[in-house]
């Protein structure tokens, strides 16, 4: 199972630079998720235990990102099929799971930067932000873009896409779906759970 998002672990950032654009509803979860994550990097530098810097970033990522509707996306057309307590146990252990990789994907301080693109496009009632992550060594940026959809708590993201077009939510649907039966997810569940315990270093776990 990749971590999540696949493309964020990748790569370490250590600066944002955003471009001179005018701020959008759409474009403020983006920018909020980018500093935070900066702010993430620079503890990790500093040492910072995993803890404070999970305290940190989870509120940020709760706002920015609409984590119920992108893990219903990822479990796709069983969701419904799966009882309360499942669904209420998947949510958490899904929540641990992308603060944590998103921590041990930006646990470092380097020289790129994350620039906001001025282009955003629109699909059907979703729109992209684009940014970009610029390498000081003088390599290709690369793409990694946002997709929002605007619900009861406004503009959040609901995907991430490497390079302009991998969906995240896809390569999760595809890793979920075999742990996944209908009325079942405790397989899922106990492999997010122990994903997280490996990403946190055992700080989280049951």
């Amino acid at each position: 199972m990749k971590h999540l998002p696949a493309a964020l672990c990748l790569v370490i950032l250590s600066s944002i630079g955003l471009a001179a654009r005018a701020d959008t509803p759409e474009s403020m979860p983006v920018q909020a998720l980018d500093a935070a994550l900066l702010a993430t990097m620079k503890a990790g530098s500093a040492n910072a235990s995993f803890q404070s810097r999970y305290d940190a970033l989870d509120p940020v990522v709760k706002a920015s990102m609409n984590l119920p509707v992108i893990l219903q996306n990822s479990v796709g057309f069983l969701w419904s099929t799966l009882p309360a307590e499942q669904q209420s146990e998947l949510a958490i252990v899904f929540e641990q799971y992308t603060v944590a990789s998103y921590i041990n994907g930006f646990s470092g301080y380097g020289g790129q930067k994350l620039e906001l693109l001025p282009d955003e496009r629109d699909v059907g009632t979703k729109k992209i932000v684009e940014t970009q992550i610029v390498s000081p060594d003088g390599t290709a940026p690369v793409r990694l873009d946002y997709v929002l959809t605007n619900g009861d708590n406004g503009w959040q993201i609901t995907d991430v896409l490497e390079n302009a077009t991998i969906s995240q939510v896809a390569t999760q649907s595809s890793d979920f779906s075999a742990l996944v039966s209908s009325g079942d997810a405790s397989k899922l569940i106990a492999a997010l759970k122990a994903k997280v315990a490996t990403l946190s270093g055992g700080v989280l776990k049951d």
